[in-house]
């Protein structure tokens, strides 16, 4: 009896120590509830409406935090990024990044696309979307040798043609353009890959554009038209209040070459009324910057006359990569140094897009979300930007990429932030 009240007045005195250890304890468990702590960063989310200094905190794969003066103990890792920008992993809507070797192929399968990852996450994007490149003949090579394989979250545009991006030639077959097969292959196989539709390089009127509304109203997802190449140039007008739909989009939006492609601003320099009608439509505008397809000339007269694009992006490619456009963290300088605020061009390489290609889980902050993260410095000083007839501008800001998460592991570190010194290897022998 003895042993028995013994054992139940140490199981008391037991639980009283616990009761009082019990906050050490949860301090204890907290300071372990963040793997990675970004403080005192400046905090850029369009979606949320922060623009000031903030910490976030990362658990895993996940974003957990994004509050003021997060405490590090709370965390495993600190990283001081007082004096950065911390956005969103930035969403280019618009590359050709179904790389192979087919040397008679122009971008599907060809050697014109280029691998996603060696050039994504050292300009701060970590969601890519392939404009086309692939139709529903080809889609699923693609899939296998790039999408699947890539580091880099990989989206995509059907082709409204079979297949793809082969060559202008086979881009002209109006029997290839099948609007049931390319709306079954988005709906019943690919719904999570596959975000809108594509119509490019036509040579003739507006058929190609009318079979792929017809697959997008089929697929229910937006289609994006590049309207070039046409002699004499088709009716963007006509293209934009009679053919598209809200929320389509077109491409190539400061493309210069009027005997190919109408341009938007005329050659008074005026931005034609009806850009603004269209926008205010519903009709979304994308740069798609390209090898070929920016000229300062438009884009400049436009944006002093009030027309912003709604979504900034690239047109990746092996042409447009050692051009003007170089990489997205330098085109969204390039934009600041034309006039719009560093706030306005994170959200249309964020926020914007992903809205557009209907994927809002994508280019924001939210708490519970995929840490796709992008942290950028702003470099003042005397910089020059080109477009791609080579005629340039000078400008007196840049954004450099310092770091980028992808699903919460660091994958650019360009000044090595995150990494020990060497040194600290040989106090640990």
């Amino acid at each position: 009896m003895n042993a028995l009240l013994f054992s139940i007045d140490t199981l008391r005195r037991s639980l009283q120590v616990l009761v009082v250890l019990l906050p050490f304890l949860s301090t204890s468990v907290l300071a372990q509830d963040i793997d990675l702590l970004l403080k005192g960063g400046h905090v850029l989310d369009p979606k949320n409406g922060i623009n000031e200094p903030m910490d976030l905190g990362i658990t895993g794969k996940t974003i957990v935090k994004v509050e003021k003066n997060i405490p590090a103990s709370a965390a495993k890792k600190v990283l001081d990024i007082k004096g950065l920008y911390l956005t969103p992993g930035l969403v280019d809507m618009h590359v050709h990044v179904f790389h192979g070797a087919d040397t008679d192929s122009y971008i599907a399968n060809g050697l014109t696309s280029l691998p996603p990852d060696g050039f994504t996450f050292r300009s701060g994007v970590t969601t890519v979307v392939d404009a086309g490149s692939s139709g529903w003949r080809n889609f699923r090579q693609f899939k296998k040798q790039t999408i699947d394989r890539a580091q880099t979250r990989v989206l995509a545009f059907l082709n409204i043609v079979g297949t793809g991006m082969y060559g202008r030639y086979e881009e002209q077959d109006v029997m290839d353009m099948n609007p049931t097969m390319t709306a079954n292959m988005i709906r019943r196989l690919y719904p999570d890959i596959l975000v809108g539709i594509k119509s490019a390089h036509y040579w003739g009127d507006f058929t190609q554009v009318d079979i792929a509304v017809e697959a997008g109203k089929l697929a229910q997802v937006p289609v994006m038209v590049d309207f070039g190449e046409h002699q004499p140039p088709n009716s963007i007008e006509s293209l934009f209040m009679e053919h598209l739909r809200p929320g389509d989009i077109f491409t190539h939006t400061f493309s210069y070459g009027p005997a190919n492609r109408e341009t938007i601003v005329d050659e008074q320099l005026k931005l034609k009324p009806f850009i603004l009608q269209a926008q205010e439509k519903g009709i979304r505008f994308d740069v798609g910057h390209g090898g070929g397809a920016f000229s300062f000339r438009q884009a400049i007269p436009a944006i002093k006359q009030g027309f912003l694009p709604d979504v900034i992006s690239s047109d990746l490619h092996k042409d447009s990569m050692n051009g003007g456009f170089k990489d997205m963290a330098n085109l969204l300088s390039k934009f600041m140094n034309m006039g719009l605020s560093l706030e306005e061009v994170i959200e249309r390489a964020t926020w914007m897009p992903a809205q557009v290609i209907n994927r809002k889980d994508l280019g924001n902050l939210d708490v519970g979300s995929e840490a796709d993260i992008a942290v950028f410095r702003l470099v003042e000083g005397n910089f020059g930007f080109q477009d791609i007839r080579r005629t340039k501008i000078d400008g007196d800001k840049r954004l450099e990429t310092e770091l980028t998460l992808r699903a919460g592991r660091i994958v650019w570190d360009l000044n090595g932030m995150s990494a020990p010194y060497w040194e600290s290897e040989l106090s640990n022998r």
